[in-house]
């Protein structure tokens, strides 16, 4: 099949990397020329195990290809998927502008075009439910009229970042949601092969699974935190208790998420937490557990910092190991860490980065923004392993800060830590 994907972000492009894998054409479309000759070139714009082999073979089979304005694109094409952001508005709705105008081009794209078969369209944006009937929708049939040749689909994504190449292939669910809540033969075949329990339902039931499924991990990451917090003003060990509690896999669910130690934080759970606040407000829904997830989330994080200064000397010389939310990957976007990074700085710490997966000239889109208006000396205050390894070898770092596997890359010596990714 040829595949169009709009939105080369974590999410488009792992997927254009996957698909290219299964052996499909793709084409990647993203309004960021730097992204499209990186990619072109077969530099991976993310930190994603796996995917910068993949765009290498890709490139070479001649499956993969990218550019920043659709054209020809669609000539021919049986699916073009939909993968723009929709991050947080100012009263924590989804930002649906860039859906809209993407919406817009595919349907300008089509005008005027026969086809034999109508176009999948395929939506893997978080949206909210109702946004495939009213927004998507009316904006093809005000462009092409009510003979569209295209079908819509909503097709969430349960992608997890450092592990999404494994996700896409073995994920725990797939779910493709349509106007009738019948298959469409364009996405049966593109999950071909893909082991999984299969949901065809309307839009609405596909609409609402990323705001369940998120809204749910940030229930258990708040939980288990509230109740690392009170295990530490109590002197318990948060470690022992986080094991006898998982270890009851009978009524206890699993141990994913129920860990105590860093905030949640990330592209999707606090976005989809405050998007699914705002639905509740707007449809006379009261939510209160929701509702106070990202306050006990950042009361977290703030406990987090205490935790991590607790007995320093005013301006000593500390190391953060692992800015990221996630080790592995460069995603800085409302990392808990670069919140405690800019909270060390405030308070006149003489900070220094390590994380061996973030470069700041390689930053782009939404993660290169975020960065820097949270964090503006970001270049000057990342180190690589070979200036971290020595200074903690000369003890000159009153602490180091863990928050992610990242530490296991470094070699402290004797350095004093604080391991705020496992509460002891």
């Amino acid at each position: 099949m040829k595949v169009i994907i709009f939105g080369l972000g974590y999410v488009g492009f792992t997927a254009a990397c996957c698909i290219a894998r299964q052996g499909h054409e793709v084409i990647g479309v993203d309004v960021s020329a730097r992204k499209v000759a990186e990619i072109n070139e077969g530099t991976a714009p993310i930190v994603e195990p796996e995917v910068s082999e993949m765009l290498t073979e890709g490139l070479a089979q001649g499956r993969i290809s990218a550019r920043t304005e659709i054209g020809d694109a669609l000539d021919g094409a049986d699916i073009a998927i939909v993968c723009v952001g929709t991050p947080s508005a100012a009263d924590g709705a989804h930002n649906m502008g860039y859906v809209a105008d993407v919406s817009r081009q595919i349907a300008r794209a089509l005008v005027g075009v026969s086809r034999a078969k109508p176009l999948t369209v395929a939506y893997r944006s978080t949206f909210r439910p109702g946004t495939c009937e009213g927004l998507v929708q009316p904006i093809f049939d005000s462009i092409l009229g009510d003979d569209a040749p295209i079908t819509i689909a909503y097709n969430p994504e349960f992608l997890r970042e450092g592990s999404a190449v494994a996700d896409y292939f073995a994920p725990p669910k797939i779910v493709i949601g349509t106007k009738d809540g019948k298959p469409d033969a364009a996405m049966d075949a593109l999950h071909e092969g893909i082991e999984a329990p299969v949901f065809h339902v309307g839009y609405r039931e596909a609409e609402i699974t990323k705001f369940v499924d998120n809204t749910w991990h940030a229930v258990k990451v708040a939980f288990a935190n509230e109740i690392g917090r009170t295990c530490l003003q109590l002197g318990v060990s948060a470690q022992q208790v986080h094991e006898i509690f998982v270890s009851d896999t009978k009524l206890n669910i699993s141990p994913y998420y129920t860990r105590p130690g860093g905030a949640f934080g990330g592209s999707c759970l606090p976005k989809d937490v405050r998007a699914l606040s705002h639905i509740a407000a707007d449809t006379g829904t009261n939510l209160p557990l929701v509702d106070s997830l990202i306050r006990s989330n950042e009361a977290h994080k703030h406990r987090l910092f205490e935790y991590a200064v607790e007995g320093l000397a005013p301006g000593a010389r500390v190391l953060i190991a692992g800015l990221a939310f996630k080790a592995g990957t460069d995603d800085l976007r409302e990392s808990p860490n670069v919140d405690l990074a800019r909270k060390l700085l405030a308070a006149g710490y003489a900070l220094e980065i390590y994380d061996p997966a973030i470069r700041a000239d390689m930053l782009v889109g939404a993660n290169l923004g975020y960065a820097y208006s949270q964090l503006p000396d970001l270049e000057r205050l990342l180190v690589d392993k070979a200036h971290a390894d020595a200074t903690a070898g000369k003890g000159d770092y009153a602490r180091v800060i863990v928050t992610n596997a990242t530490v296991k890359d470094l070699d402290l010596g004797g350095a004093e830590t604080r391991d705020l990714g496992s509460l002891k």
